[in-house]
Formats: structure tokens, sequence, C-alpha cells
């Protein structure tokens, strides 16, 4: 009869109570983002901005979450609690600021602490999930964790589409965003929970789990780091500029339609999301990455220029690739070094965020109606980085099983 050991019990009820106070907080700290994208065409009206500001506007998030990726990797490896309870708070200001400043550069800086805010959060959660790395199911947890800050997406859009249109989008933005006000009640819980210093020291077993993971960067996982690019570049140029306008533009839609069709996305991403996850467990992270990265190719190049109704279907192909936005995270952690691991997490979002700048950015550029094409184009390469992902040996045995 094997030894009972009761610590084992208590670690994993401690893992799991730490999951659920990193969902809460993803949650929360989303319904500024989910809101955001419906109200971008009331935002360039009211400022008569043109279409480069609003991709300026729009993209000023991904910039700053560039630039400020492997800062934030740091500052996580080092004051865990803190930074997961500095992002709300700048979170908050960061929306205060867009809201209360109309002006083109009000805009831009209020979107860069958020950009920074955002930054914050998400590695300092990735990092506290990734450390505590217990094999079977991990595709699933990261899973639940993407799967909690969708339906804080899908809450701010749902928010902002039942909120009286004739209010301004600064009051709507506001209220949508209210929910980061519970994130700062919890600091207490969140600094109790993840301490700064928290970050045991390397033990035999951690040493021991970790054999195998290389030192240097491999090609698959410059490859995860590739198809993070990817992900980022579709979700970006097609929520936060595309979609919105081409919508109000050429098809007519109000502020409701618009946040129903970016909702659509989300609730398909949300049923997809978990299944996506156990299917990545069962078979192998690499073909159904490579499998969901190809719908994602297929709904992007459909949204960029499809008539009406190929353009409702590829918001819901869209949706559905976005479950697979995780994986190439759980890829990375199985080959990297517990202590190598906040290095490359920032490494990671440095390039995804660079592609949630350019997005936008180079749409705005491009004006709407070139910036179909350009949004067709990222759905080619989706197509083109996902085949290649489902034709290496491990997808192809796979899809054999």
């Amino acid at each position: 009869m094997p030894p009972f050991h009761p610590w084992g019990d208590e670690r994993a009820v401690l893992a799991l109570s730490s999951t659920a106070l990193l969902c809460f907080i993803s949650l929360c700290s989303c319904f500024s983002m989910g809101a955001f994208s419906p109200l971008l065409p009331e935002i360039g009206r009211a400022g008569a901005l043109a279409d480069w500001q609003l991709g300026v506007v729009a993209g000023a998030l991904g910039f700053a979450r560039m630039a400020t990726a492997i800062p934030a990797g740091w500052l996580a490896g080092r004051y865990l609690g803190t930074t997961l309870c500095a992002s709300p708070a700048l979170m908050l200001a960061g929306t205060v600021l867009l809201a209360a400043s109309p002006s083109f550069s009000g805009l831009v800086l209020g979107r860069l602490i958020l950009g920074f805010a955002y930054t914050l959060g998400t590695v300092s959660g990735l990092i506290a999930l990734l450390r505590d790395d217990r094999g079977p199911g991990a595709s699933v947890r990261l899973n639940i964790f993407e799967f909690s800050a969708m339906i804080g997406v899908l809450g701010g859009l749902g928010l902002v589409g039942l909120l009286p249109g004739h209010w301004g989008w600064s009051l709507s933005l506001l209220i949508a965003s209210s929910p980061l006000l519970l994130i700062l009640a919890a600091v207490p819980s969140i600094r109790r929970r993840f301490p700064d210093a928290s970050r045991a020291p390397e033990t035999r077993a951690s040493r021991t789990s970790d054999a195998g993971r290389g030192d240097r960067m491999s090609v698959t996982l410059w490859t995860m780091f590739a198809v993070g690019i990817v992900l980022a570049l579709a979700w970006s140029a097609v929520s936060q500029f595309l979609l919105p306008l081409r919508g109000t533009r050429e098809f007519g839609l109000d502020r409701g339609g618009v946040s129903g069709l970016l909702m659509l996305a989300q609730l398909v991403d949300l049923v997809a999301l978990l299944p996506v996850g156990r299917l990545a467990d069962g078979l192998g992270r690499t073909p159904v990455l490579g499998f969901v990265i190809v719908v994602l190719g297929l709904g992007t190049a459909a949204v960029g220029l499809g008539s009406f109704p190929w353009f409702v279907a590829g918001c819901a192909c869209f949706g559905f690739g976005l479950a697979g936005w995780m994986l190439p995270v759980g890829v990375i952690r199985e080959h990297t070094r517990a202590e190598h691991l906040a290095w490359r997490m920032g490494l990671y979002r440095v390039g995804v965020d660079a592609a949630m700048f350019f997005g936008p950015f180079a749409s705005g550029l491009l004006g709407e109606e070139n910036a179909g094409i350009f949004v067709t184009a990222v759905g080619g390469l989706a197509l083109v980085v996902g085949g290649r992902l489902l034709l290496t040996p491990s997808g192809r045995r796979a899809a054999e099983v």
C-alpha cells in the first residue's frame, strides 16, 4: 500500500484555490478589453479621428504590451504578488484617463497605460500557473485561465451592447469596466496567496521534473513563437479594427450589432476552449493547434473580404481558432526549465504583443477598404502555419491514431 502524504492533498487544494483566484483576476480585468472594440467607431466620430489615428489608438495597447513584456516578466518573476495587485490599479487609471481625455494624445496615453497593466496581469498570471506544472491536464488548466478571460471579454461586450445607445462612449466604457473595482477589493487575498517571497528555492524534485527541458531556443520553441504572433495578428486586426469598422460602415450595424458579432466569436471560443484543451492533452498539442489555426485562417479571410453571410460565418470560425490561444504557452513550458520560464514568457509576449500593436496599426494606415486585404493575407498566413503544424511527424502520428 503506498504511503499516505496528507500534505499532497493540502497542496492540491492550495493550487486549486490559487488557480481560482487567478481566474477571478483575469475575468474582471478583461471587461474593459471587451468594451473597447464596439465603441471604436463612436470614439472616431466623437474625436473626428482619421482611420490612421484610430489605428494608432487601437494599436497603442499592443505597443505598450510589446515594450513592457520583458520588464513585466522580470518583475513577475521576483515580485509576483505586487505585480498582480499593481495590474488592476494601473488598469483603472488607464481606463479613467481614456474616458476623460477625448483628445488623440489622451486616448493614446490611456491605451498605453492599459497595455502595460494588461501585460503585468497576463504575464504574472501565466507565471503563477506555469511554475506549478503538474503534468496531465496542463492544457485544460491553461484553457480554464483563458476561459475566464473570455468570459470577461464577453461580459464587457454584453454590457456595452445593453447600455442605452444615447449614453456617451466614455460613460459606457467606465460602467463596463467597473468589475476592476472587485479586484482592488480582493487585494488582501491576492497578497496572502501570492506573496513576493513565494518563490521557493529550486529543489531536487523540481530539477527532476524539468529534466529534458533545454536551455537553448529550439525549433519547436521558435515555431510556437510564430504561432503566437499569427494568433495575435489575427485577433488584433479583426476585433480591434476591421470588424467594428466594416460592420458599421459597410453593413450598417449599430453598436449592438457589432457587439453581437464580437460576442458570437467569443461564445464560439468559450464553447470550444475546454474541449480543445482536453483534445490537446489526449492527442498532443501540436496537431490540435494546427487544426484550430487552419480554422482561424479561414475565418479571418472571410471577415476580411466576405459578403455579410461569410462575414458572420467568419466571426464564428475566427472564434473557434482563438480557442488555441494557450496551446503555444503549454508547449513552451514543456521545453523550458523553471529558472528560464519568466524570461521566455517575457520574450514570447514581446512577439505576441508586437503583433497586437501591428495588426490595428497597419490596418489603420491602410484604411478600412485596404485593411480587408491585409486581414485576408493574415488569414492566408494562418493557413500556411496551421498546415505546417499538421504536417509535422507528431501531427501525422496523432491523426493516424
